[in-house]
């Protein structure tokens, strides 16, 4: 009876030590094993290479990250060397520098930062090596990815901003809040569309990080920050997402400056409030003015997310009661008297661009109906999100950034 000399489980190995670390590095290995390393090759190649990189439970380029991530740990620089460069080099399953970088910062946290440092200094190395160093940069410039580089307006009132922008942006966005809210409400779709477009958000005066002037407030007047803020840092004509108040200011830049807009993204927002409103701003208004902002907390989290929302992500909403109660109360009366007043609905006609319109199934605030007002006047595509409220970019964050995504990659 013959016997079946091929060893399926070394093949295997040695088809996975390949894949990763390519072809010269495996045979130069196996060249130059001798009676005393071909075992200890033999033993890789079935375990390390079959047994663990073997398993589909991970995929090739997580597995990368750990091997990086433990070699740094552990100080074991020529493997960390090896699989670096494998990785940069690894094809389909290739890590970028940027990612890279994200390894071993997080190794700086969890296994120590003079490891890191290392592992930084012979990244770096290898990135020369291979043809691929990086450019020199400003340390004190230097801004955390997940929150982009911060800065105020040096005109008055003084707007608080963000930029995320990667090295080559395809658009620029603007991200306009709601009222009580703040640019972070921004920080998933902010981070997502950053990585193929340059993305401001910024604090509406009374809000956040801004200047909160004595009030009431105009539409206009938010309007011309938005006109002066990107002025200021050189945007151009911008795709503006706003959501509330925010679509308010889009609507109003896109009239006073259509230079600056290119397409507009209005989501559970108004043109013009009916009269039966008046009432209920003017209870909000009296509300805050009588009790601060403690006053309207319940009502106003109540209008942001609906009921079953509530009842499920109570640390979301917490969240958000918590950036509502630390709304300087001066200037979210401010910007209360611009939104009630708003009144551009009928102007939309006037503009000649490509818009979004998305409405929350569930929005009290904003009903449906007043999303397709805006839609049927500027001829756009009205999206409703079914069971979700007046913060729908919070409460359905992936249906949100996909609508979105759709849009912009029709411009």
């Amino acid at each position: 009876m013959s016997r079946d000399s091929y060893d399926d489980d070394l093949e295997r190995g040695l088809a996975n030590r390949r894949a990763i670390l390519g072809d010269a590095w495996v045979d130069r290995s196996l060249a130059n094993a001798n009676d005393f390393s071909a075992e200890f090759q033999n033993l890789i190649s079935r375990y390390a290479w079959h047994e663990i990189w073997g398993r589909p439970g991970l995929d090739p380029r997580t597995r990368r990250v750990i091997v990086l991530a433990i070699t740094c740990a552990l100080g074991r620089w020529e493997e960390f060397e090896l699989h670096l460069r494998a990785a940069l080099t690894g094809g389909a399953t290739a890590l970028s520098p940027d990612e890279v970088k994200e390894v071993l910062m997080q190794a700086a946290i969890y296994a120590g930062v003079p490891a890191a440092n290392t592992a930084f200094t012979h990244a770096q190395r290898v990135l020369r090596e291979i043809g691929r160093a990086p450019e020199p940069a400003d340390v004190l410039a230097a801004a955390h990815p997940g929150v982009g580089r911060a800065a105020r307006t040096s005109s008055a009132p003084a707007l608080h901003y963000t930029v995320r922008a990667p090295r080559n942006p395809r658009h620029t966005i603007v991200l306009s809040h709601a009222l009580g809210c703040d640019l972070s409400m921004w920080d998933a779709l902010a981070n997502a569309l950053a990585r193929e477009h340059r993305v401001i958000a910024y604090d509406h005066r009374g809000h956040g990080g801004s200047a909160a002037p004595d009030g009431p407030y105009t539409m206009a007047q938010l309007g011309d920050d938005a006109q002066r803020l990107l002025a200021e840092i050189d945007a151009g004509p911008v795709i503006w997402i706003g959501l509330s108040m925010g679509g308010m200011v889009g609507q109003e830049l896109a009239l006073r400056h259509p230079a600056r807009v290119k397409a507009l993204v209005i989501a559970n927002s108004t043109g013009r409030y009916p009269e039966a409103a008046a009432p209920m701003w003017q209870q909000r208004i009296d509300a805050v003015r009588a009790g601060g902002m403690t006053a309207i907390a319940d009502m106003v989290l109540s209008r942001y997310f609906s009921d079953a929302f509530r009842a499920t992500h109570a640390a979301t909403v917490e969240r958000f009661r918590r950036r509502l109660l630390s709304t300087d109360s001066a200037g979210y009366l401010g910007c209360c008297f611009a939104v009630r007043e708003v009144d551009t609905l009928d102007l939309l006609t006037q503009l000649k661009l490509p818009a979004l319109v998305i409405a929350g199934e569930l929005d009290q605030g904003t009903p449906v109906a007043f999303a397709q007002a805006i839609a049927e006047r500027l001829r756009a595509k009205l999206v409703v999100i079914p069971k979700v409220a007046h913060l729908s970019a919070i409460e359905a964050p992936a249906e949100f950034e996909r609508h979105v995504r759709e849009f912009i990659a029709e411009l």
